[in-house]
């Protein structure tokens, strides 16, 4: 898609960039409301979760993670903005009147068919089961990745996200997600092919610094105040709360998953 110059009527619009391409037109029985958390405010008034409240009131668009409307074609109808994520969503008219949301694979476009099931052409957007890779050459991009079978993708879901299959073996296949992570997935849980859409999304941009950060107060944040190139004013970072915001984690891993990560993500 390509990214456009905003034509500038204000300071705050200078040298931003939008994408023109894509517009966000719903359909009715594919979102439904969020439930908003309010302003970060308890019932005295007192805030008890910070930066929350403000923007723009959002309808959740609802995503077929699952794919699981097996061996009937589907056509690429649009390509819409979701205010939800960064990545493009499309609408899918299938071969039998249902209509469905799902990520925009890159190199898709309006009119393209899709399809998910088990002996499915190895093409970009279809769906199928990693067992039927193994005439597929390594280093295959795919994304929305299951973990558990039947529960949908939940691994590589974001714009421009690739990862890469890089072995086989009888009953697990492994693979490399783009944050560096290598693990092994079960050769039966689904995945798409292909790479995620908007691969452009980190070269959009807001035009000022106010735009994306608004600084604190001292009062506020010990990393707060400050005039011109002012240092933190402490040997390390830390949260509003004086604690150490880097180092060692505080909390404990516990997933299921995990002795399945055959090397974590770097840092």
């Amino acid at each position: 898609m390509a990214i456009h110059l905003y034509k500038t009527s204000t300071s705050s619009t200078r040298n931003g960039t939008v994408d023109s391409q894509v517009k966000s037109n719903p359909r009715n029985n594919l979102i439904y409301g969020q439930h908003r958390c309010g302003k970060g405010c308890n019932a005295r008034g007192i805030i008890t979760a910070e930066h929350r409240g403000g923007g723009h009131k959002r309808l959740y668009r609802k995503i077929d993670f699952r794919q699981n409307e097996k061996d009937i074609y589907g056509r690429i109808v649009t390509i819409e903005y979701d205010p939800n994520r960064n990545a493009y969503i499309c609408l899918i008219h299938y071969g039998d009147g249902e209509k469905r949301y799902i990520l925009h694979p890159r190199g898709a476009i309006i009119g393209d068919t899709i399809v998910s099931g088990t002996e499915v052409p190895i093409k970009i957007g279809n769906a199928l089961p990693l067992i039927y890779f193994n005439h597929m050459p390594l280093d295959t991009a795919i994304h929305n990745i299951e973990i558990t079978l039947g529960k949908g993708a939940q691994l590589a879901r974001a714009a421009g996200v690739v990862t890469k299959l890089i072995a086989k073996e009888e009953k697990l296949t492994t693979l490399k997600l783009p944050f560096g992570e290598v693990r092994l997935i079960s050769k039966n849980c689904s995945v798409t092919v292909g790479q995620v859409g908007n691969v452009g999304v980190n070269k959009k941009s807001l035009g000022r610094v106010g735009s994306k950060r608004v600084v604190m107060n001292l009062v506020d944040h010990p990393h707060g105040d400050g005039e011109g190139r002012a240092p933190i004013g402490r040997e390390k970072p830390t949260t509003p709360w004086g604690y150490p915001a880097l180092g060692k984690r505080s909390r404990k891993r516990n997933k299921y998953s995990d002795n399945l990560i055959l090397r974590h993500h770097s840092k």
